[in-house]
């Protein structure tokens, strides 16, 4: 690769956020009312978790599960570490039990390109996301069941099924504000009646 070709590479805007600066922040002003542009919400960041309590007995999962994750967000994970011992849960101090990863930029837009694209499609039995999952704070926390609907996951070198939770930040307190930026930016979530049926 030449290096103008590699110099165009790093300065290629992701198209999500792209339709965004360019679309969507003008929606926002007009369906939440705001004559700023500056006062329009953002998505921050997005931190994406996994529990490794796998790893307790067999290291190597704390492997896949890092090689795994590392495919999936594009960036390498960091390793958290249990704090103090439990007996109860077979658990020493310094023992790794979770992968995490948090995501700006042009990453966090490419994987939230593909997060809408092409892994929500396909959960089985999809009916929408829950829009009763907003914390109060204007972020939206999501628990996916297994890693397998990401396709850059290969199954045969993987492990067994793996959970994560995906934490969406926005620069807003509001959980109305924030539940419009992220339908602007193509999240597909339930109707309310659905919502409520799987509460």
């Amino acid at each position: 690769m030449s290096q103008s070709t590699e110099k165009e590479v790093k300065n290629m805007v992701p198209r999500l956020k792209e339709a965004f600066f360019t679309v969507g922040v003008k929606q926002l002003m007009e369906r939440l009312g705001k004559d700023n542009i500056w006062a329009v919400p953002r998505l921050e960041k997005i931190v994406v978790n996994i529990g490794v309590s796998a790893a307790r007995e067999n290291i190597k999962a704390l492997d896949v599960a890092t090689d795994e994750l590392a495919q999936i967000t594009g960036q390498k994970p960091s390793v958290h570490r249990a704090k103090k011992s439990v007996s109860a849960f077979k658990l020493r101090e310094g023992m790794p039990i979770g992968l995490s990863v948090t995501l700006r930029g042009a990453r966090m837009y490419e994987f939230l390109d593909r997060f809408i694209s092409m892994a929500i499609p396909r959960i089985r039995d999809f009916k929408g996301l829950n829009p009763r999952c907003f914390d109060g704070c204007g972020n939206y926390n999501l628990g996916i069941k297994e890693q397998y609907i990401f396709p850059e996951v290969n199954v045969e070198k993987s492990d067994g099924p793996r959970g994560m939770n995906i934490t969406f930040v926005t620069t807003t307190r509001s959980n109305k504000e924030a539940h419009e930026l992220l339908a602007i930016l193509g999240f597909p979530f339930a109707k309310e009646k659905e919502a409520a049926k799987k509460n």
